[in-house]
C-alpha cells in the first residue's frame, strides 16, 4: 500500500472472526488460510494488495502468501466468472473420461485452462486432484461438486446455469 491510504480492511465480522482465531493459535502464520478464504470470500479473488494484507495479518513475508496462494487451486489471483468451472485432470479422472469432459467443455465455453468468458459468466479451470476419486470423473462449479460424469450430463449442467 501507498503511504497515506486507508489501510485495507475486511467486514467488521470477518475481522473479528480473524482476530478470534488468531488469538487462539500460537502464531500468526497460521491463520494464514483462513484469512486468504476470508479475503477471496468477500473479494472473490485475491489481489496482489490483498496478498499484501494477508502477509501483514499474519506476520510474514509477501512471497510466503504469493507461494501458498498459488499452490492452492481454491484460491484465485483474479476475478473469476460467475461460474466457475473446474474439471479435475489428475489420473482417476482422466482415466475415466476426464480428457473427453475438459474438451467438451472447452468447446461449449470457447475457453482454454484459465480462460473467462467477455460476459464474465465463465471461467475454466483445469485442476489437480479434487479428492473424489470415487466418483470420477468430476468437475467442480463454484463450490459445487458434479461426479460420475460424462460430456453429455457435464454439458447438460453447464445449460441449465443461468
Amino acid at each position: 500500500m501507498s503511504e497515506g491510504t486507508t489501510p485495507m480492511k475486511l467486514s467488521a465480522e470477518a475481522e473479528a472472526r480473524i482476530d478470534d482465531l488468531q488469538e487462539r493459535y500460537p502464531t500468526k502464520v497460521a491463520t494464514l488460510l483462513h484469512v486468504l478464504w476470508e479475503i477471496q470470500w468477500q473479494k472473490t479473488w485475491i489481489s496482489t494488495e490483498w496478498m499484501e494484507y494477508a502477509a501483514a495479518r499474519c506476520e510474514v513475508s509477501r512471497s510466503h502468501v504469493l507461494g501458498v496462494v498459488s499452490f492452492y487451486t481454491m484460491f484465485h489471483t483474479r476475478k473469476p466468472g460467475r461460474h466457475h468451472v473446474q474439471v479435475c485432470r489428475n489420473i482417476v479422472c482422466h482415466m475415466t473420461g476426464g480428457k473427453e469432459i475438459r474438451e467438451r467443455l472447452e468447446n461449449k465455453l470457447g475457453l482454454k485452462n484459465g480462460g473467462v468468458s467477455e460476459n464474465g459468466k465463465f471461467s475454466f479451470e483445469e485442476v489437480e486432484c479434487m479428492g473424489a476419486c470415487s466418483w470420477a470423473p468430476m468437475m467442480a462449479i463454484n463450490e459445487t461438486y458434479h461426479e460420475n460424469l460424462t460430456p453429455e450430463k457435464a454439458e447438460s449442467i453447464l445449460d441449465g446455469l443461468e
